[in-house]
């Protein structure tokens, strides 16, 4: 199976017997039969060490991305177990000063306060020096900014540096850029985003290069039990199989959305990687496969914030993003280091047409 949307729909599903389920549901069980005193282990024996619902959205998940997946329970669980299992005493830890805020939160309140070195710098700006590190974080696109970095340029001088490096792929999704064979040894998602897609799971992964990497993840999930519920990972693994239909129909919405944006006199500092004219777009179009549905721009104020919300009626006020409707957040709200107007907005799956009338009869209506 080679297409995007084949493997989003079949991932996972291997072919069963005559009279299995065509669609299995979720795997519940916490304790599973052991047999007798000297039979050997089975591969699932309690809940919280491995479950098959697990394991079904775990080779759906590292087939697209190339790697061997191990889910979590949130997208903080897998990126927090990976800077924890990465960051040792004496060593340094990078990662972007524009991404997400709790990733910063947890390096300087977690790992600095033991012996580890925090590095922050811009997505978009110069990743030097990295002597001394030990894991090299990166998020591109990033969140809010939207930036991009060479994925391949950094990974070589973090490998040369001694580094291992993980990129957050949560905005751009397995299908718009795969981390793995451009050079990173993790890939971290929250899978609360748009690979289960309906806003009804809180949900994470991480995806590995080397098999023994994958092994350490899976240990320290199970040590630490940051394990996902097998109804989350089953509603997860269901909402992949549309992944590739919704992120077409996402990211055709974003493209309509940015031209009309552009031509507004209330939205300034419109961003989108898919934009031919965005900073960001050469580096983007060099790794990343396609585009999705996350962009972002800004108003006057936050009261401006306030009287767009209140004049649509398809834009909902959310901090999560990649789902069916249409969502914006001010992330100012959040303590994020940017303009109080900008709102980061994640296109839905509407009818094209409607949703531009909507947020430009939305624009009409900021008066502040």
């Amino acid at each position: 199976m080679s297409g995007d949307g084949t493997r989003c729909v079949w991932g996972g599903h291997p072919p069963g017997a005559v009279g299995d389920a065509v669609h299995p549901g979720p795997v519940l069980s916490a304790t599973f039969d052991l047999g007798l005193p000297h039979d050997p282990q089975p591969e699932y024996f309690y809940g919280r060490a491995g479950n098959p619902t697990w394991s079904a959205y775990e080779a759906a998940v590292g087939d697209l991305e190339g790697g061997e997946c191990v889910a979590f329970a949130s997208g903080m669980a897998a990126l927090s177990t990976v800077m924890r299992l990465c960051a040792r005493p004496g060593t340094a830890v990078v990662l972007p000063s524009d991404g997400y805020y709790i990733a910063r939160l947890v390096a300087s309140e977690e790992l600095a306060p033991m012996d580890v070195e925090v590095r922050e710098f811009g997505t978009a700006g110069a990743w030097e020096p990295l002597n001394g590190a030990s894991l090299v974080l990166l998020e591109t696109p990033s969140n809010p900014g939207l930036e991009v970095c060479d994925i391949r340029a950094i990974a070589e001088a973090a490998h040369a540096a001694g580094a291992l490096v993980a990129v957050d792929n949560t905005t751009a999704t397995p299908l718009g850029q795969k981390p793995l064979p451009l050079g990173a040894d993790f890939v971290i998602a929250s899978d609360t985003k748009a690979l289960a897609g309906h806003g009804d799971v809180v949900l994470g992964h991480v995806t590995c290069a080397d098999p023994i990497l994958a092994g350490r993840v899976r240990a320290a999930r199970t040590r630490s039990g940051a394990i996902p519920g097998p109804m989350e990972t089953w509603l997860a693994h269901r909402g992949l199989g549309t992944l590739d239909l919704r992120l077409e129909r996402q990211a055709k919405n974003a493209h309509a959305l940015v031209q009309a944006l552009l031509g507004h006199p209330a939205a300034s500092n419109v961003r989108w990687p898919g934009l031919p004219s965005d900073p960001s777009h050469a580096v983007a179009s060099r790794q990343m496969r396609r585009w999705n549905g996350i962009l972002r721009f800004t108003l006057p104020s936050a009261e401006a914030v306030g009287e767009f919300l209140a004049a649509s009626r398809l834009v909902s006020s959310s901090t999560s993003f990649g789902g069916l409707q249409t969502s914006a957040d001010r992330r100012a709200r959040w303590g994020d280091a940017v303009p109080p107007g900008l709102l980061r907005l994640s296109a839905g799956c509407e009818d094209t047409d409607d949703l531009v009338a909507d947020v430009l009869g939305a624009l009409d209506a900021v008066r502040s």
